[in-house]
């Protein structure tokens, strides 16, 4: 096992990397690998198998996608045809996307001969129709999601007996969420003779038995020293006892923390996530939703505009948050603890990423206590009983540099509606209704209760009723009309003979 925890000054370009994705991967502020891309590229570039063990946010995906494109796109003996050459596997749509766009970057400057060179994403959610006419129209690499790469597989549309390299990334991801079986049936579709990656955070005893299974005697290659793997050396991390009614106040004044950036909450539950977001945009905060009860477009618009700064507070469930890459993220905020420690790790794992600092707050309630105590033993954060904490309480003000002004809103108060001088003229002016309602049932004065009476008149079609006069009052001294319903005439009857 390799290990390295420092970043070099070494380049992309010094490790053998062909001109065209040096000059790209430049193009978008990218001239110096990290540690996991460093010793990945090598044995990589070389074609060995190889295992990558890195936490989130630590630059897995070019560890993978350098060398791949530089691969597929300079073998010669493999020449570009269209036929998918190589093909990554990603447990969420989110993530997917991710490692589309980054590869898509990093290859915008290669050709296959005639063509530009060709990076598709495969995933569910979405129609068949235009994957399969992009498959149709010819591929170079393909990212995709176990579920629909394996249907579209055994439709025969996308062809997998040319790969030439084969990668597994977030593979503990996809062991938690189920995707084991679809994966060892995409690995038997694939030729023996291909190259095979797999990149993940954690390493549980089934993903090395995968390993095991499908890998050539792979390196295994370990980007940090071991104590500093559980959680992120340059995350501070604040935990407090929390009551549920009092964590959404807790929340507006922690996003009003001075230096706050760009913000991700997390959820257990779909219904949760939705509610707080829902509750924060009330407030005045720019939020936006990811989890599973929203569609694919919702989801993937929620995304870009967090992206893109236009929210800069994403309210998301683990499954949903999967593969959401984003570097410049300061507080991760726990709304509802998760499960166990490895969704711990992955969700503080959003901030101080690529070097960079970030804080992370957990706001445990009372019944979460003894799962929290398990997750604190295993990671040893060395804080069993959180402290008691209100949106009131002074000291999470002073933890988190939140200013002592701040409220649990920052909308501007609604301001009452105030009528201009004419529309109080018109009000003056009106005249007053002097007209009398007069109920009768049939023909007679009603009597007996106010409810009962209303209860017992059937409502008018036109509007007015049968005591108003032509000007809309009541004419005194005049008798209501009865209305005779007549009764159908009776048919003549047949003349005789």
């Amino acid at each position: 096992m390799t290990e390295l925890n420092s970043k070099t000054e070494t380049t992309f370009a010094d490790l053998g990397v062909r001109d065209e994705i040096v000059r790209a991967l430049a193009e978008s502020g990218k001239e110096h690998p990290f540690a996991i891309q460093e010793l990945t590229l090598p044995l990589a570039l070389a074609g060995d198998d190889l295992i990558g063990q890195a936490r989130t946010g630590m630059g897995k995906t070019l560890a993978f996608g350098v060398p791949l494109l530089h691969r597929v796109s300079t073998d010669e003996t493999r020449p570009l045809t269209g036929a998918p050459r190589a093909l990554v596997v990603v447990p969420t749509r989110e993530l997917c996307l991710q490692v589309f766009d980054d590869l898509t970057s990093a290859a915008k400057h290669l050709r296959a001969g005639d063509r530009k060179f060709t990076v598709t994403s495969i995933y569910g959610g979405r129609p068949y129709e235009p994957q399969i006419e992009a498959l149709r129209n010819g591929v170079d690499v393909v990212v995709g999601t176990p579920g629909r790469l394996l249907d579209l597989a055994q439709q025969g549309h996308l062809q997998l007996g040319g790969l030439s390299v084969l990668v597994l990334d977030e593979a503990d991801e996809m062991l938690d969420l189920g995707f084991l079986p679809d994966i060892e049936r995409i690995l038997r579709l694939t030729p023996d003779s291909r190259q095979a990656m797999l990149f993940s955070a954690t390493m549980p005893d089934p993903i090395i038995t995968l390993a095991r299974t499908f890998m050539n005697q792979p390196t295994h290659i370990r980007a940090e020293a071991p104590h500093s793997a559980a959680t992120h050396d340059t995350t501070e991390q604040f935990v407090y006892r929390a009551h549920a009614l009092d964590k959404v106040e807790m929340v507006s004044r922690i996003l009003q923390a001075e230096g706050r950036g760009a913000t991700m909450i997390f959820t257990r539950t779909k219904r949760t996530a939705q509610k707080v977001a829902d509750e924060l945009g009330e407030r005045g905060f720019k939020v936006g939703a990811v989890h599973g009860d929203l569609g694919q477009i919702a989801r993937e618009k929620a995304l870009k505009a967090f992206r893109n700064g236009d929210v800069d507070v994403l309210v998301a469930t683990d499954v949903a948050a999967r593969g959401i890459d984003i570097d410049d993220i300061t507080h991760v905020i726990n709304y509802q603890i998760p499960d166990d420690e490895q969704a711990y790790v992955h969700r503080i794992g959003r901030t101080g990423r690529a070097g960079k600092t970030g804080i992370a707050v957990t706001l445990v309630d009372w019944d979460e206590l003894p799962r929290w105590t398990m997750i604190d033993k295993a990671l040893g954060l060395d804080t069993p009983d959180p402290a008691e904490t209100y949106s009131s309480s002074p000291h999470l003000y002073t933890e988190l540099n939140i200013p002592a002004e701040a409220t649990g809103s920052i909308a501007a108060p609604r301001k009452p509606k105030t009528r201009t001088e004419g529309e109080r003229a018109e009000r003056t002016e009106r005249p007053a209704r002097t007209r009398t309602r007069r109920r009768t049932r049939g023909g007679q004065p009603a009597t007996g209760h106010p409810e009962q009476v209303a209860d017992s008149e059937p409502a008018d079609p036109t509007g007015s009723d049968s005591s108003d006069g032509p000007d809309g009052t009541a004419e005194a001294g005049t008798a209501p009309k009865r209305r005779r319903r007549r009764r159908p005439r009776k048919a003549a009857a047949p003349a005789a003979g």
